[in-house]
């Protein structure tokens, strides 16, 4: 698939003499998934705001599935597809009944909505639960029905804020596998948030935002990669001599970290073998953690992602 999906210019918003949004420019490519992080205040809900249309730009542009987030208001909402971090489901109402009447708001024909109701509850896996209430469904079931409730009509653009935010970490992993099928079935593009750095790896490209500012854009390799050296950790029979041995053999400063030697070097991988084979002194134990999501959030935001604020509950 290709084209753009969502295209953002020189976009800027203003409360009063607060910048939340200051100048920003990115895209997001027809059938990717993109997320976007982003600490306290960073601006990425206002940013979200306004992609939705829930929000006036005060200059620049943006426009979605190609209709301008200010002039084409209707074509944008028709265009996107919208999953709440809270629950936004009736609870008393079957999983049918709350698709349906999401169909009927969104003005899909009478004479499909059947059809469309089967297929997004085909595609989450929740067809043989059309006729329970949502309030007999596990967290996860609740959010694939969510995820059905947004494709129902047929968008181009899926918005996900914080889709697993309080379910355990296998529900977690389930949500992921029906986003993978989805991409994999549908003509969809995937818009994320997420303070989950082991979800932020599901996405193609990230954003992280900070200050009002897009501080970098990249793939998640890209975005390690730029961040540093991997670490290698190990002990020894003797730690001091293997500390002199590093220096001389191989040209490289190591400390002490953890009671265990502490080296950085490119390709730890690499790394390791020579290690071995060169150092001349006993090693007991041995790690090699490549730098993280995590080291590339703190280096361009100064916080770590426990630290910042978690997305705001739902897109208002």
């Amino acid at each position: 698939m290709t084209g753009t999906a969502i295209e953002v210019v020189g976009l800027t918003k203003r409360y009063g003499v607060v910048e939340a949004v200051r100048g920003i420019d990115f895209t997001v490519g027809r059938g990717e998934m993109f997320g976007f992080l982003g600490p306290n205040g960073a601006g990425k809900s206002t940013t979200i705001k306004i992609l939705c249309t829930l929000a006036d730009p005060t200059s620049g542009s943006a426009t979605v599935a190609g209709y301008d987030v200010v002039h084409d208001r209707a074509q944008v909402r028709r265009s996107i597809g919208l999953v709440f971090q809270e629950p936004t489901l009736d609870a008393y109402l079957t999983a049918e009944q709350n698709l349906a009447f999401h169909g009927e708001l969104y003005g899909v024909p009478r004479g499909v909505l059947k059809d469309r109701i089967s297929g997004a509850l085909e595609v989450v896996g929740l067809i043989d639960r059309r006729h329970d209430k949502v309030q007999t469904f596990s967290g996860g079931m609740k959010r694939r029905l969510e995820i059905g409730r947004g494709l129902l009509h047929s968008p181009h653009v899926l918005f996900l804020d914080e889709p697993t935010i309080g379910l355990d970490p296998v529900t977690r992993a389930s949500i992921w596998e029906y986003v993978a099928q989805l991409r994999a079935s549908q003509d969809i593009t995937v818009f994320v948030t997420t303070h989950y750095m082991d979800e932020a790896e599901h996405c193609d490209r990230i954003a992280i935002m900070n200050a009002g500012e897009i501080a970098v854009v990249d793939t998640p390799e890209a975005l390690r990669s730029g961040i540093g050296k991997d670490r290698v950790q190990f002990r020894t029979d003797d730690d001091e001599r293997a500390i002199a041995q590093l220096r001389s053999t191989f040209g490289l400063e190591a400390e002490m970290h953890n009671a265990a030697v502490t080296v950085r070097v490119t390709d730890g991988a690499l790394f390791v073998p020579k290690l071995f084979q060169q150092l001349g002194v006993g090693i007991t134990t041995v790690t090699v953690t490549r730098p993280s999501l995590d080291d590339v959030f703190v280096a361009h935001t100064g916080s770590t992602i426990s630290d910042a604020e978690k997305p705001t509950a739902g897109i208002r």
